[in-house]
């Protein structure tokens, strides 16, 4: 059988123009080991600063409320959310009444209880929300 190797693979190569050896070769390049040389490596994970984070309100696709680190994107505080139909939405504070597991504590909850129930409408909308939010809970530089 060796030594008729080299006329089967040619005819292997002669049937299916050329697939075979094709086949072969791309089956040794993945057996071999990775090169490191030359490659470029990308690190795709969330940049960690030391410096203190940078808080602003965020209203995700999900009706979440939440208060969000600017520099990194990670979520600091769940604040609530947005329940209800398209007809009517309100702004639910993050409490164990509401049915949240990890609730606010008593200070933030205290500072932003007159928003619990707020209805979502034309007077009041997601952003006008957000910024309120943003205004009672994070300090001014003014």
């Amino acid at each position: 059988m060796a030594e008729n190797a080299g006329t089967i693979r040619k005819l292997a190569d002669q049937i299916s123009n050329g697939g075979f050896s094709k086949m072969r070769a791309e089956q040794a390049r993945r057996r071999e080991e990775p090169k490191p040389d030359g490659l470029m490596i990308h690190d795709l994970k969330a940049r960690v600063s030391n410096d203190a984070p940078e808080p602003y309100v965020k209203i995700s696709l999900n009706n979440r409320v939440v208060l969000v680190d600017k520099s990194t994107g990670r979520q600091l505080q769940m604040l609530g959310e947005i329940r209800g139909t398209v007809l009517s939405r309100r702004f639910v504070l993050a409490t164990k009444d509401n049915g949240f597991f990890s609730p606010l504590d008593e200070e933030v909850q205290a500072v932003i209880a007159h928003l619990d129930g707020a209805e979502i409408s034309g007077d009041l909308t997601e952003s006008a929300l957000a910024e309120m939010l943003e205004h009672l809970l994070l300090p001014r530089g003014d």
